[in-house]
């Protein structure tokens, strides 16, 4: 036994460097050197906010402001089906955000002049509902509405046809203001089908800019300085029943950790020293077509300045994303 175990020793001495460690871990499970796993287990990364928008396809939604109405009669040809009737043209802000990012899936402009939050799930002219536009397959979508529910056109319609110094204007306020507190309903049923649709889509809902100046001194279009505030005035109201719509709808997702999110842009100072009366104004003021006698479409609505300050703040808010981090997550395979 003894002898068997100076044989096995001196056997052991005369192997090579290296081999003992090697046998050790082969035979007896020790000293064996650190290895990496053999295989390692997928890695899940929270997207960014423009990471979720380009995932898929950008869908453009909404009414004149987002349409191009302002700029529709000077464009080339109409940009697809339907354009015609729903005044859709090449110089809305919608186009000129498409070329800001690179959507996987592309861009589906649909936006219709006109449209209120009840034709945006039922449709106008003929044409598709513009919800139905809207698929799991969409990771962007821009949203104006808000300004026909609450009348808008008629409203101006009835502040420039008047008297001088008929006070027949701010007369609307009682009937203005009821018709915005029915859009609250209205629109959080427009963004919750546009959930339904697209659970993992940013929505980026766009206010309206303030069509005069602060502080009005002259008049402009038949309205008086007191016609020029009241009006501002009610566009800050439309504007903050949008915002506390889309809030509220943003914070219910966050609070149960879901996938996307509801933005509001707040864009009632973008056209602060190009308001109507301005030298350089970014929207039309009024336009009458004298032959047919009636006011031209283009009035009031965004100027090509005015379309490419609304793509300026869409393109800064899918850049800067809800403000709160994204719930939207990939997996990444090693």
């Amino acid at each position: 036994m003894a002898a068997a175990a100076v044989g096995a020793a001196l056997a052991l001495a005369c192997l090579p460097l290296g081999v003992l460690p090697q046998l050790a871990c082969a035979v007896l499970d020790a000293g064996c050197p650190d290895q990496a796993p053999r295989g390692r287990l997928p890695q899940v990364d929270r997207l960014t906010p423009v990471q979720v928008a380009q995932r898929g396809t950008y869908v453009a939604l909404g009414d004149s402001y987002s349409s191009g109405e302002g700029v529709y009669e000077l464009d080339g040809q109409p940009v697809n089906d339907g354009a015609d009737r729903c005044h859709r043209a090449t110089g809305s802000y919608v186009p000129l955000v498409a070329k800001s990012y690179h959507f996987g899936g592309g861009t589906a402009f649909y936006a219709c002049s006109g449209a209120t939050t009840s034709q945006i799930l039922s449709g106008q002219y003929g044409q598709r509902p513009q919800i139905t536009r809207v698929d799991r397959s969409a990771s962007l979508v821009t949203l104006s509405i808000g300004g026909n529910d609450a009348g808008f056109t008629e409203v101006l319609t009835g502040c420039i046809v008047k008297l001088p110094g008929s006070t027949a204007c701010v007369e609307q306020d009682a009937a203005v203001t009821r018709r915005i507190d029915e859009l609250r309903p209205n629109l959080t049923k427009v963004l919750r089908e546009l959930r339904v649709r697209a659970p993992d889509a940013r929505i980026i809902v766009l206010g309206y800019p303030r069509p005069f100046p602060q502080e009005p001194t002259q008049s402009v279009d038949n309205l008086s300085a007191a016609d020029q505030r009241w009006l501002n005035g009610m566009t800050r109201r439309l504007n903050d029943t949008v915002g506390a719509v889309v809030a509220e709808f943003d914070r219910a997702i966050a609070a149960f950790g879901g996938p996307g999110s509801v933005e509001y842009v707040d864009a009632y100072e973008a056209f602060t020293g190009h308001e109507v009366g301005r030298p350089q104004p970014y929207l039309n003021g009024l336009r009458v077509d004298m032959e047919e006698l009636r006011v031209n479409a283009r009035s009031y609505h965004p100027t090509g300045d005015g379309y490419r300050r609304f793509a300026d703040l869409v393109t800064q808010q899918i850049a800067a994303g809800p403000g709160r981090p994204m719930n939207n997550f990939r997996i990444v395979t090693p």
